[in-house]
């Protein structure tokens, strides 16, 4: 081909819409769009059927809309340096080009294999930022300003047509089946695509997010009032900028002010934890703190581990919550904290022993936010508050009368609502009455709470005496730490030397 063809490769950017690397590459040539199928990062313990679903689903509607102007998608299967070579051999490559990825340790190696191969066979490879994450950040002050600029950034526009490769035959895109993926019974009403995308963000703005300031933390509202726009950006059916951009231009009209204020700085804190992965992509296998590493035991206590995948601890409002997410794929933050907060200091699990599992829960599974928040809720930054959750507590703030514990945790669907946030409570004539045997129907609680937060503290008691602890703090929050002084306050102080020898710790006991 006489012509200088680009191959734009789409990775987690699954739109049309706000696409620099597609616009800059139809400016400078013909275009062969690509997604490539990558078996070492579909067999990861990470990747879950419902990923692919969801992918899928997006990648038939960017297909649609590439046709509109010109292009056929291609979907294709293998190593990425090999499919990548084979193109080049087929169709001489002239430039590749995408948009800059934070993902786990496959797709950071295999982004750079790529950059590596594009270099000897001496093709430009240009990555493009996407969001507000910034590549090769050497210093955490000034990112909020990077943010700012780059959401007010203007969206580029895409021509109407855009030159093609002739004759490219149209790809079929396997279902989970197909790819050897075992499919699962979840009741999925998330749908991938860009234009599902951008129905989600109209309904959360034009209605569902007016309140969404006072309801985003109880299951009971979440479902309706949060946004659910996390699954699209993950997935990049939609970019931040746009969200961001739309979010600004409603406020105040319609969507309330305060609702506006409150997700768009939880859109600031969405890319301010994926930066954390971004300028280390070693905490996906080690602790922030690394005198956290060997905080808990390395060999996992499987039938703890069970009982809370199963959503059988015993705790009521916990259960409830890990089966609406194995259910959905979805859950809201606050109970996503106190799922992980139980694991780690009630079970006091390794986080390492069930980070994955819980990503293949998640259908809005983002590698930066999901270990960078399973650490922090796990205890290993050393420079966040501890947050020990009350279960019991949790359940009577959120769900007062039971009613997201009844919906899915049927066992206890005739219990008294005086006894549904404690069940083993009842005597044995009330159980009877409800169909609820404790130790049969429903079990007994897996651990005491009390017990579990006096084990919890004393272990931190310990490790908070430690030198090395302190020090690999200072570092974490140079690296890592918000530069708002509002959050540093509440940043936990190194305690003062007693006389007998003792240290204080602060755990967060409005919590417990």
């Amino acid at each position: 081909m006489s012509e200088a063809l680009q191959c734009v490769w789409f990775k987690r950017d699954l739109r049309l819409r706000d696409h620099a690397p597609l616009a800059r590459a139809a400016e400078t040539g013909p275009v062969l769009p690509l997604y490539i199928i990558e078996p070492e990062v579909i067999e990861a313990p990470d990747f879950d059927a419902m990923h692919w679903q969801f992918i899928r689903e997006s990648l038939n509607d960017l297909q649609r809309n590439l046709r509109k102007v010109g292009l056929e998608l291609q979907v294709l299967q293998g190593n990425a340096v090999q499919v990548f070579a084979d193109l080049h051999a087929e169709f001489g490559l002239d430039g590749l080009w995408a948009h800059e990825e934070t993902g786990n340790a496959i797709t950071f190696e295999r982004d750079r294999a790529v950059a590596d191969w594009a270099k000897h066979a001496g093709l430009a490879f240009r990555e493009i930022p996407q969001n507000g994450v910034v590549r090769r950040l050497k210093e955490r002050d000034g990112w909020a300003r990077i943010w700012e600029r780059r959401m007010s950034q203007a969206i580029p526009e895409m021509p109407e047509q855009i030159s093609s490769v002739d004759g490219l035959c149209p790809s079929a895109i396997p279902d989970a089946a197909e790819l050897g993926l075992e499919a699962s019974d979840r009741a999925l009403d998330l749908r991938g695509g860009e234009c599902e995308a951008h129905r989600v963000l109209e309904s959360f703005i034009k209605g569902r997010g007016d309140r969404y300031h006072r309801e985003m933390s109880s299951p009971n509202t979440a479902y309706e009032s949060c946004s659910r726009l996390s699954p699209y950006l993950a997935w990049g059916c939609i970019s931040m900028r746009t969200v961001v951009q739309k979010l600004r231009a409603a406020a105040g009209d319609a969507i309330p002010k305060v609702a506006a204020r409150s997700f768009l700085s939880r859109c600031h804190w969405h890319c301010h934890f994926m930066q954390k992965l971004e300028s280390e992509p070693a905490i996906e296998f080690h602790a922030f703190n690394r005198a956290c590493d060997d905080l808990r035991p390395r060999k996992v206590d499987a039938g703890r581990l069970e009982a809370w995948q199963s959503g059988r601890t015993g705790y009521p409002f916990v259960d409830a919550c890990m089966r609406a997410l194995k259910a959905r794929g979805w859950i809201n933050f606050r109970m996503r904290a106190m799922l992980v907060s139980f694991a780690s200091y009630h079970l006091w699990l390794d986080w390492r022993h069930f980070k994955d599992w819980l990503a293949c829960q998640f259908i809005d599974y983002e590698p930066g936010i999901h270990i960078s928040q399973i650490q922090m809720q796990s205890g290993l930054t050393g420079i966040n508050t501890l947050r020990i959750y009350n279960p019991v507590k949790q359940g009577k703030d959120h769900d007062p009368e039971g009613e997201f514990i009844r919906h899915w945790v049927p066992e206890l669907r005739r219990v008294d609502t005086t006894d549904i946030h404690e069940p083993w409570k009842m005597p044995d004539l009330m159980q009877l009455e409800s169909s609820c045997r404790l130790g049969e129907d429903y079990p007994y609680p897996i651990v005491d709470h009390l017990e579990a937060v006096r084990h919890a503290r004393a272990q931190f008691s310990v490790l908070r005496k430690r030198d090395d602890y302190w020090e690999s703090s200072k570092e974490v929050m140079r690296r890592h730490g918000s530069r708002k002084s509002s959050e540093n306050r509440r940043r936990p102080k190194r305690p003062k030397r007693k006389s007998d020898g003792q240290t204080e710790i602060s755990l967060h006991d409005e919590e417990t």
